[in-house]
């Protein structure tokens, strides 16, 4: 959600020279990172019939958490086998996420303990109208009106959000964090006329802009970035993804997320090291999260024989994601290089779409150089659109031929590494 309006109908012409799609592989499996369906309740029936075998569903306000949460009761996958069997046609392609939007984030209040007891809202107030002009004065960039102020919902607090994303991820084990992230170009859109309410489209669901005038207000970034990280601690906590939004805060976010790693850098072994190691000199690898089995430790210290089962890595809850996906990147290489430094310990991705990073002659002109940029085995595609079916199809295939043009893969190899690309995002390293 970039950019792009909610439940817009793109028409599109076909590529020059060919009708159909004969050539490309769809039955590899292509995975879209990011999108919106349930912005189109209406759509959410042409997902079986999707050539796409993987749809990661958005959910991004308060109207969309509960039918993301229901899609994907219907139409969810259930393990990572779904990626390997040939599941065209079949209506379970949906990978919940679950997040709250940096467009939406004013409608939030930060009661969490991280935020010193400096709440900008308190429910327990006599007057909840000042209460609730107070917090809309202190998270937007300017003192908004009192109509304006009255058009907005009553503010939730953030502690009640976490906990019931908290519970959405325990019912959903391969659910991620999304979308999340900082925008510092939207505006929150006026308030509704009484014509505008009667003429709106009943098929949308309730909540975004739906076609609205821009107010002037800004969402403050600080406020902004309590949200994010509240949630991408969540994230790193439960050792999830998280899909993350980020338009003109390239910077700020960069700074907001490698502040959540601080102390868990990895090392940066030295070329000289390198070369010893080389030699078995010294070992400097990293220490691994797999962690012995405390029966295990104890069997062997009583000289007992540890039981026979298959070791596993037991996830060690950290502050951040161990897999982040910027979705629709718009930022510079050399951002993206900041990113993919080999002392991050989180494991970078980054989505491209047609919607977004071609939209303008300034992303076309960056998007050859983002893509070489990007590693192999670090890119994803995504759709970034807000309806399922045809569309988005079309706008997952277009992507991945421009992608694999860029990088000169043949669309079968482009294919497959997007979907290994994407089975590791989301499950982890097989």
């Amino acid at each position: 959600m970039c950019g792009a309006s909610e439940g817009q109908s793109r028409s599109h012409e076909r590529r020059s020279g060919t009708d159909d799609d004969s050539d490309f592989p769809w039955d590899l499996g292509v995975c879209d990172a990011h999108c919106h369906p349930t912005d189109t309740m209406i759509s959410i029936e042409s997902i079986s019939s999707m050539r796409a075998r993987v749809l990661t569903a958005m959910s991004t306000r308060s109207q969309d958490q509960d039918l993301v949460a229901s899609v994907a009761a219907e139409h969810g996958i259930r393990d990572r086998s779904a990626l390997v069997s040939d599941c065209q046609g079949a209506p379970r392609k949906i990978v919940p996420a679950f997040g709250w939007h940096p467009w939406f984030s004013h409608q939030l209040f930060d009661d969490t303990a991280g935020n010193g007891g400096n709440s900008t809202y308190d429910p327990s107030s006599s007057s909840l109208a000042e209460q609730k002009a107070k917090h809309y004065e202190a998270v937007l960039s300017s003192s908004p009106d009192a109509e304006f102020v009255a058009s907005l919902p009553d503010p939730k607090p953030l502690s009640g959000f976490l906990a019931e994303t908290r519970q959405r991820l325990e019912e959903n084990p391969l659910a991620l964090i999304g979308e999340v992230g900082l925008d510092k170009a939207f505006r929150l859109p006026s308030a509704w006329k009484e014509d505008e309410q009667q003429e709106r489209d009943e098929g949308l669901t309730p909540g975004g802009r739906e076609g609205r005038l821009l107010s002037p207000y800004h969402v403050k970034m600080p406020h902004q970035t309590q949200i994010l990280t509240a949630q991408l601690r969540l994230a790193g906590e439960l050792g999830r993804a998280a899909s993350v939004h980020g338009v003109q805060a390239h910077g700020v976010l960069f700074d907001a997320i490698s502040a959540l790693w601080k102390g868990h850098e990895k090392e940066v072994v030295s070329r000289r090291k390198q070369k010893m190691v080389a030699k078995g000199a010294e070992d400097f690898s990293s220490s691994s999260e797999e962690e012995e089995d405390e029966d295990d430790i104890w069997a062997e210290i009583n000289g007992q024989a540890p039981a026979a089962k298959p070791r596993q890595k037991k996830y060690k809850p950290k502050p951040f994601p161990p897999r982040i996906c910027l979705h629709s990147f718009s930022g510079s290489a050399q951002v993206m290089k900041q990113y993919l430094h080999p002392a991050v310990p989180a494991t970078m991705y980054f989505s491209f779409s047609t919607v977004i990073n071609l939209a303008t002659a300034g992303g076309k002109d960056k998007f050859p150089e983002l893509v070489k940029t990007c590693p192999d085995d670090r890119i994803l595609i995504e759709s970034d659109l807000h309806t399922a079916g045809e569309d988005m199809d079309y706008y997952l295939e277009d992507i991945c031929r421009k992608i694999c043009e860029i990088k000169k893969w043949t669309l079968q190899e482009g294919v497959e590494k997007l979907k290994k690309n994407y089975e590791e995002f989301i499950f982890g390293p097989a």
